[in-house]
């Protein structure tokens, strides 16, 4: 069984909750997989991982980056969700060393068999494990989220086995697909996070503003969207579409301004949240406008949800998640603004500057790098202590 007894203590504070671990190796995974891309670019360095290094990097950026980070967020959240004890101990170590051992396998000789089979199971576990306490409790709000993990992992899966059969269309559209996922499950928690942690970071009593219609109606377009991709429908230029990602686009936007205090802008951790949802309603607007007919290479909007959005999101929720997870007060210093700074740079580099000079891919790969190396300066021994307080006095 995938969760721990009550009973269990572990011995180091790392092991103790899903945030530690997942935080901390998804990262450095990061960091070290862009300064390893970015080689390859450069023509430094020239690894061979089975597929070639584009299918590594399109593979383990989402499937290897992306989900640790989610995993990390989710296997702590639902102990609050449930009241039940997360995942933590010998549990944890085993759910840690399978993700690590799926970012390792990529450069062993393993049969293309059991490398699939390594990577796949990873997602389905963290689904099985996030199960067990929302069924357990009957939290029927939280079931669109097992639900959007399976999907996820569904994507892993259809890519995986485009990889061993050789199909980069299928590859393609597994990655794609997975992509915008991620994309649906950032408007499901963001919607949630996002407007509760600017009233409360901004002392608000006030009841969050919310409007039920707008959350259902972002997260089913949010839904269809990714279908679209596995389907392949998303593959070619289509009005229908383009209407799809704009309707998309003006609900986040809608989001954003019901969201919005002029305030927010004085505090790090609630401006980097906002702007990494706009980033996502960029990129919606960037597709409706592709599938429009503007003519403009679709890899800008990719970065721009990758970059700007995803990354911009798990930066500031694991910088506000790993303060409040272990006992330490909402605010960080002057190292973490740059990184969250440096962050939107690498955005606007690889979005913006590109169109205009290669150079924007090499800076945007410098500043993503300094700001998860900052993150990491800083949050490294935060997240391999304990609580403070639950240090001896």
């Amino acid at each position: 069984m995938l969760v721990q007894p009550v009973t269990a203590r572990p011995r180091q504070a790392v092991w103790g909750l899903g945030f530690r671990p997942f935080f901390l190796g998804g990262t450095l995974f990061a960091l070290m997989a862009l300064l390893l891309w970015a080689g390859v670019l450069a023509g430094v360095l020239a690894p061979s991982p089975p597929g070639g290094m584009l299918a590594w990097h399109r593979h383990e950026m989402l499937y290897g980056f992306a989900t640790a980070i989610v995993a990390g967020f989710l296997l702590t959240a639902v102990q609050n969700w449930s009241g039940i004890p997360g995942l933590s101990g010998r549990a944890l170590q085993g759910l840690f060393l399978l993700w690590l051992l799926g970012r390792a396998s990529w450069f062993l000789p393993l049969p293309g068999s059991v490398l699939v089979l390594i990577q796949g199971s990873f997602l389905p576990l963290v689904a099985l494990a996030l199960a067990r306490p929302i069924v357990q409790r009957r939290l029927r709000n939280n079931y669109p989220i097992i639900g959007l993990v399976c999907l996820i992992a569904a994507c892993q899966w259809l890519t995986l086995v485009g990889w061993l059969r050789q199909d980069e269309l299928w590859q393609r559209r597994g990655v794609f697909a997975g992509l915008w996922l991620v994309a649906a499950m950032m408007t499901m928690l963001g919607g949630r996070v996002i407007p509760f942690f600017t009233q409360r970071g901004l002392g608000h009593t006030a009841p969050t503003p919310s409007q039920p219609w707008l959350d259902r109606a972002c997260l089913l377009l949010s839904v269809a969207v990714p279908l679209v991709f596995a389907s392949g429908a998303a593959d070619i230029r289509h009005t229908g579409l383009g209407l799809l990602f704009a309707a998309l686009f003006a609900l986040h936007a809608s989001r954003l301004v019901l969201w919005h205090d002029r305030n927010l802008w004085r505090v790090p951790l609630l401006w980097s949240l906002h702007l990494a949802y706009a980033w996502l309603a960029a990129a919606c607007l960037g597709m409706a406008l592709w599938h429009a007919g503007l003519d403009f290479n679709v890899s800008l909007v990719t970065h721009a949800l990758t970059i700007g959005a995803m990354t911009g999101l798990i930066m500031a929720m694991m910088a506000r998640v790993s303060l409040g997870h272990t006992g330490r007060a909402l605010s960080v210093p002057k190292s973490v603004v740059w990184a969250l700074v440096m962050l939107q740079l690498a955005a606007l580099s690889r979005v913006v500057l590109t169109v205009f000079t290669p150079l924007g891919v090499s800076l945007s790969a410098l500043c993503w790098s300094l700001a998860l190396l900052l993150f990491l300066w800083h949050y490294l021994p935060i997240l391999l202590r304990p609580r403070v307080d639950a240090m001896p006095g």
